[in-house]
């Protein structure tokens, strides 16, 4: 029997404000353990929690880009549970009336675009971090930090519409693009700012009912994300063959088994005691508002690839790499614009500065060559002052570590430190075409390679593609290669003539 897997994610984001969602403590990562608390993230008694208003404008930008419904009107809920981490002993969160539902999100495998449903938009506190491991007696015990208490998450629950890992992924994918353009997430799965739990099930192909789902726990990868779900889906099937009923459980990733582990039950809803939240009012929300959030929206992904295939005549693969950050789609505009040649902008961004990117373990945003400087290249390639190897294989780097050590100087200095025209006037590198110069480079070669220049002679001439490659060479990359050619097949032809006197 055939089956289909049936997914559903839930992501939690955590926003980029200064502050918690109901306390002024800073939200800031990597401080020591238990110094950014108050009364009211932990829970004391007497302390009461006071809305963030920058974490609902995050929320509504989210909603907006989702195409969701927002409720003018929404409401906070205790979710009563006891772990060590939680010192309320509940987590404020939205369940009854959320900030938004009824979105979507566009993904695309395999060349078909797909809607995903977006059941609701929530806003939620964070809880606190149990440390496991690290400390001379963790084998007995845990230790708490609450930095983390209190630290605003939207909570996307998504439709089960997903069918398989790479759908989820896809999705996962999507959605962290879109909270980056927003720039109300870093998108960060390692530091945990990007969470996502995955709930899945299996049924046989063509029907319409849902099978028993287990839930997937913290899958802090993509890769980590479709390995959990296709073995998650081998396991239930398994299961299903051998005429065993599938539990309805919790479980977790394990990455040194490459397998999932069960971890408890799954609750329900009443589990968690869900109540009104006493402390707080309802959250209301002025019409005006939410259309002035929706005026200042940046330009999103999809709207992005679409106008770069239009406006740019770019390839839509070429256009989805480029988009596939804000900080990165900004700089390859930049480039485009200053040079007068957006393919050739493409090209580079798709291929030298996406390796150093790679290489470096870098973002974007984190680029030091300025794009003036990238465009200048680009025309001096296009207006023949250099050859494209050249280009690539010295000017290009050189930029770079100037444009490094100049990081901290004033953007001035630093561009004119890496600007091509000055590299090349400095260090000599600029394009022989001069016909003499280049005569002697080629003597020079073919003399160093008897046994090409024979093989040649002898009627072989693919061998010219080799000896070009030597001038160019022997040249260090400088030599005009539409010159280099006919004055090198013209250098082999005299030799011809010469061995047949």
């Amino acid at each position: 029997m055939k089956y289909e897997t049936v997914i559903g994610l839930e992501i939690h984001a955590q926003l980029l404000t200064r502050t918690k969602l109901f306390c002024r403590c800073s939200t800031e990562f990597g401080q020591k353990p238990n110094t950014l608390t108050c009364p009211v993230c932990l829970g004391l008694p007497g302390s009461l929690p006071v809305i963030n208003r920058e974490a609902v404008r995050m929320a509504i930008k989210l909603a907006l880009a989702l195409e969701a419904r927002i409720n003018l009107k929404s409401t906070f809920s205790r979710k009563n549970y006891f772990y060590p981490d939680l010192p309320k002993g509940y987590q404020i969160t939205q369940y009854h009336l959320p900030i938004a539902e009824n979105g979507r999100l566009l993904i695309e495998v395999g060349g078909t675009r797909k809607a995903i449903g977006i059941e609701r938009i929530n806003l939620e506190e964070d809880a606190g971090k149990s440390l496991h491991e690290g400390f001379p007696d963790s084998d007995k015990k845990t230790y708490l930090d609450f930095n983390r208490c209190g630290v605003p998450l939207l909570e996307i629950v998504g439709r089960p519409d997903l069918r398989s890992p790479e759908e989820a992924v896809e999705f996962v994918q999507n959605l962290r693009t879109i909270l980056q353009y927003l720039e109300i997430c870093d998108g960060n799965m390692e530091e945990g700012s990007l969470r996502c739990d995955a709930n899945l099930s299996v049924r046989p192909a063509g029907s319409t009912g849902f099978g028993t789902k287990a839930e997937v726990k913290n899958l802090n990868s993509f890769r980590f994300l479709a390995r959990a779900l296709e073995y998650e889906a081998s396991r239930q099937i398994e299961a299903l063959e051998r005429g065993e009923k599938v539990i309805q459980e919790t479980r977790g990733w394990d990455a040194s088994a490459n397998r999932t582990v069960s971890q408890r039950s799954k609750e329900e809803a009443h589990d968690y005691r869900y109540f009104p939240e006493p402390d707080l009012p309802p959250l209301v929300i002025p019409e005006d508002w939410i259309q002035d959030i929706a005026a200042r929206l940046p330009e999103l992904p999809q709207a992005k690839i679409d106008r770069f295939i239009s406006q740019y005549q770019l390839p839509e693969y070429d256009a989805r790499i480029l988009t596939a950050s804000r900080a990165l789609a900004d700089y390859f505009e930049a480039v485009a614009r200053l040079s007068g040649s957006p393919k050739q902008a493409s090209n580079w961004m798709r291929r030298e500065v996406l390796q150093y990117l790679n290489e470096n373990n870098l973002g974007p945003e984190q680029l030091p060559l300025p794009a003036e400087s990238l465009a200048e290249l680009i025309k001096l390639v296009e207006q023949e002052a250099i050859t494209i190897t050249m280009a690539k294989e010295k000017v290009f780097p050189e930029m770079l570590t100037r444009a490094v050590a100049a990081a901290d100087l004033p953007s001035e200095v630093k561009l004119n430190r890496s600007d091509p025209r000055v590299i090349i006037e400095e260090l000599g590198w600029k394009k022989i075409s001069d016909d003499e110069a280049l005569q002697k480079i080629i003597a020079l070669v073919l003399e160093k390679n008897p046994g090409p220049v024979k093989q040649y002679l002898e009627g072989k001439v693919q061998v010219l593609g080799f000896l070009l490659g030597q001038v160019m060479k022997a040249s260090k990359g400088q030599a005009d290669p539409q010159k280099v050619q006919p004055l090198l097949r013209q250098a082999l032809d005299n030799l011809s003539k010469t061995k047949s006197q």
